[in-house]
C-alpha cells in the first residue's frame, strides 16, 4: 500500500488523480492540499465531491501535517506553490512525483539542486505514456535531410496558464538538439518568412481540450504529421500514479524522468 499526499487536490489534474487513486487497491490517500482561498478548505474529499475519502483538505501552511504519513507527494499546482512546497517535502524525506509546468529555467534549476540530494523524485512535463513514447520516436527523425522543416502545434483548455505547454517545450528541446535549431518562433504575423535554424512552436487555448500535440515535419514534396491526443486527464493521472509506484521502490536520491520510469 503506497500512501500518497496530493497537492493541487481541487484542481483539474489533482481531483482527477484522486479519483483514480481511490479506485486502486495499492494506493491510500493520506493527505490533500489545496490553495488557502479554496471554498472546500477544511472539508473532506468526500464532502467536497472529489472522491470517496475522509481525508481533510488542508492549506499549504499545513503541508507538514498533510505529509505526516505519506510515502509519496504528488503535485499538479503552480510554479509559485512548488517553490514553497517542494523544499518542505524534500526535508520531510517524502518521495516526489511532480507534474507542474511553467517554471523559469532558474526556478527549475533551484528545485532540482535542492531536491536531488535529499529524496528520489520524478519530474515530468507530461505523464501520458504515449507522449513519452513520442519523445523517443522523435530521435529517429534526425535521419531526415537538412531541408526538412520542423514545427510544433499544441492545444489545451482555456484554463491552462503556461504557453507553450511543458510538453511542447520538451519536444522543442529534443528537436532543437537533433536539428541544431538556434531560434524558436512563437507564431507569425505580417511579413515573417521562415529563416534557416528556426523552430516554430504555436499554442492554442480553446474550450476544454485536455491536450493535443502535433509535430509537423515538411520537405518540399511530402509531410509527416505525428499527433498525440489526450481524450481525458485520466491518462495523466494514471501515468503519475505509475510513476509514484516506481519511485516508491527507488532509494537513491535524485531527479528521475518518465524515461527512467518506463525503462
Amino acid at each position: 500500500m503506497i500512501k500518497i499526499c496530493v497537492a493541487g487536490a481541487t484542481g483539474r489534474m489533482g481531483s482527477t488523480l484522486l479519483k483514480e487513486a481511490c479506485g486502486k487497491s495499492n494506493f491510500q490517500i493520506v493527505g490533500a492540499v489545496t490553495s488557502p482561498d479554496n471554498e472546500n478548505l477544511g472539508k473532506t474529499l468526500s464532502s467536497s465531491g472529489i472522491c470517496d475519502s475522509n481525508v481533510v483538505l488542508k492549506s499549504p501552511e499545513e503541508l507538514k501535517e498533510a505529509l505526516r504519513d505519506a510515502d509519496v507527494y504528488i503535485s499538479f499546482t503552480t510554479p509559485e506553490a512548488e517553490m514553497e512546497n517542494l523544499p518542505i517535502v524534500a526535508d520531510s524525506g517524502v518521495k516526489i512525483v511532480m507534474g507542474t509546468t511553467g517554471f523559469s529555467d532558474y526556478q527549475i534549476s533551484r528545485l532540482k539542486e535542492y531536491v536531488s540530494i535529499r529524496v528520489p523524485a520524478v519530474f515530468a512535463p507530461n505523464f501520458a505514456i504515449g507522449v513519452n513514447i513520442l519523445f523517443k520516436l522523435l530521435l529517429s527523425l534526425g535521419a531526415l535531410p537538412e531541408d526538412y522543416d520542423f514545427s510544433i502545434v499544441e492545444m489545451h483548455h482555456t484554463g491552462k496558464r503556461d504557453a507553450p505547454s511543458g510538453t511542447a517545450k520538451k519536444i522543442a528541446d529534443i528537436i532543437s538538439k537533433l536539428r541544431n535549431y538556434q531560434k524558436i518562433v512563437h507564431g507569425r504575423s505580417g511579413v515573417s518568412l521562415r529563416e534557416k535554424g528556426e523552430l516554430e512552436v504555436s499554442s492554442i487555448r480553446a474550450g476544454g481540450i485536455p491536450g493535443i500535440h502535433n509535430v509537423i515535419v515538411a520537405g518540399k514534396y511530402e509531410m509527416i504529421n505525428i499527433e498525440h491526443v489526450s481524450f481525458s486527464r485520466s491518462v495523466f493521472a494514471q501515468g503519475a500514479l505509475y510513476a509514484a509506484e516506481w519511485i516508491y521502490g527507488v532509494s537513491k536520491p535524485g531527479i528521475y524522468s518518465m524515461e527512467d520510469v518506463l525503462s
